[in-house]
């Protein structure tokens, strides 16, 4: 009976712990074969009519963190969901995944985290090219949210 009492007085407590803990999750899987992950993506986004979104960034960046949060907030991350196939690609040190970011037109000297959107059969719709997001922790939720509401697929 003591411990049940502990328990639900300290559940907060650890509901909340866990959800810190996943937030602090790195947002970029260094290990991933990335273009595996956008030809798997691009296949995916055909089936459901969805778009694709290309992050391009690194654990180590604070705005790719940032970006990451708002892309995770309750809101944006639904409308993600029904709209887009998300893969997101690490580029270490400006030194992984160069390929990729040229064939998607997105220059990553601008900085990161930088997108591509590409239409369900692969084509861009749309690279940054001016390092838009660059400077993501300081960006409003709202006009991250407006950036994915504009480049939804039309259905």
């Amino acid at each position: 009976m003591v411990h049940t009492k502990i328990l639900i007085r300290f559940l907060p407590l650890f509901l909340l712990a866990g959800l810190t803990l996943a937030q602090d999750q790195p947002p970029y899987d260094e290990n991933a074969d990335a273009h595996q992950q956008v030809t798997a993506a691009i296949a995916e986004a055909s089936k459901g009519q969805k778009n694709v979104v290309l992050v391009f960034g690194a654990n180590w960046c604070g705005d790719c963190r940032a970006l990451n949060a708002q892309m995770h907030k309750e809101e944006l991350a639904a409308l993600i969901a029904a709209n887009y196939e998300v893969v997101k690609i690490d580029v270490g040190r400006f030194t992984k995944n160069k390929d990729i970011a040229a064939k998607y037109h997105v220059p990553l000297a601008h900085g990161i985290p930088t997108l591509a959107v590409l239409d369900p059969g692969g084509n861009v719709l749309y690279a940054m090219d001016q390092g838009q997001f660059s400077n993501a922790r300081s960006m409003s939720y709202e006009s991250i949210r407006d950036f994915f509401v504009k480049w939804e697929p039309k259905k």
